[in-house]
């Protein structure tokens, strides 16, 4: 990734040997913030540390978005004074998106930012959640809206880890994959509609080169945005609806598949503006791959409310990523009601 401070993003099998030198020689203390529920991940991790030298010390926390809550991050901080940690020791964490935002955000925040590299384990945090810098917490009012930019030392994606992700996670995974192709490299969604079913399991022959694609798309863009702020908010496609639906949903809902309906509503929104029209493309390569293309009817009222306060409105006005072509992302801003709801009908279920 490139940037003022750039760093390596490992992908690959059998990496975990390239931990210690994207670590770096000055950490004594290393915390490994992981998924309590990925012993069996969190193994190999411990062990190459361990064998470099440092003093390891594993911080379970809970699965899922229940680990970005205040109280588990004060817990952190807690831990962290508790172990004697200084600016000079690091942070590693290993799991999936939520586990990285997480461990990033206390990185950030402990003794005003220590290093920190993310071991990311399912598909999603892969190509999207670990790469970038962005860290971040929920609060009830919403998701994502306590955080900072705190890019890692490095990112190591051991390929291996997606054996063990169920089918439906691995596919939320590809809605952020499908995103990335319909934003900036089309050749993700040849890859994908050429065949789908291979594209659904981590075995499949195209899987490294998805997530390299995927993860390039990102560092392009983070790249670019330091010369021109904002930029970076193209990597917003299909978010804006995605987030208030997780938010009716208690977080419990799929990223990835929220992502999904957010970019059809997305391409709607863009076919009513007269920007572009790729809704079919959109609904085709998603139901091809599993992920879903609808919400409910009757969530419109609860979910206009949700992005009002989401934070890529700006004063209340909302802005949307849409696309004037494959390949060409642009915005639209405050657009008119009556455009918002006649979207939702295409998704409207």
């Amino acid at each position: 990734m490139g940037g003022p401070d750039p760093y390596d993003v490992v992908i690959g099998t059998d990496v975990h040997g390239e931990l210690p030198g994207l670590l770096g020689e000055k950490a004594r203390i290393v915390a490994v913030v992981h998924d309590e529920a990925l012993p069996e991940l969190v193994r190999p991790v411990t062990a190459a540390l361990t064998a470099a030298g440092y003093d390891v010390r594993e911080l379970p926390v809970p699965s899922g978005e229940a680990a970005k809550e205040t109280g588990v991050l004060a817990g952190l901080w807690s831990d962290f004074a508790r172990l004697g940690m200084t600016r000079s020791d690091a942070v590693v964490g290993v799991g999936g998106g939520a586990t990285t935002d997480l461990a990033g955000f206390a990185a950030a925040s402990w003794l005003r930012g220590v290093r920190v590299v993310h071991v990311p384990t399912t598909l999603l945090a892969m190509v999207d959640a670990a790469v970038g810098g962005k860290t971040g917490i929920d609060i009830p009012e919403g998701k994502n809206l306590v955080g900072a930019f705190h890019p890692p030392a490095g990112v190591l994606c051991e390929v291996s880890a997606l054996a063990s992700m169920p089918e439906r996670d691995y596919v939320s995974g590809l809605a952020e994959t499908i995103k990335a192709g319909f934003i900036a490299d089309p050749v993700i969604l040849d890859l994908i509609e050429g065949d789908p079913v291979a594209a659904r399991h981590p075995e499949g022959p195209h899987t490294v080169e998805l997530i390299e694609r995927a993860v390039r798309v990102k560092a392009d863009v983070v790249s670019a945005d330091l010369k021109e702020s904002g930029l970076r908010e193209i990597l917003n496609y299909g978010h804006t609806l995605a987030h208030a639906i997780e938010k009716a949903e208690a977080y419990r809902f799929p990223h990835g598949h929220a992502v999904a309906v957010g970019m059809v509503y997305a391409a709607e929104l863009a076919r009513l503006a007269g920007r572009s029209d790729l809704v079919d493309r959109t609904e085709h390569v998603l139901a091809s791959v599993h992920l879903p293309t609808t919400y409910d009817a009757d969530a419109w009222d609860e979910l206009r409310a949700a992005m009002t306060i989401d934070k890529k409105s700006r004063g209340g006005t909302l802005r949307f990523v849409v696309l004037d072509g494959l390949a060409r992302p642009g915005r639209l801003e405050g657009p008119d009601e009556e455009l918002l709801a006649a979207a939702y009908r295409r998704v409207a279920e």
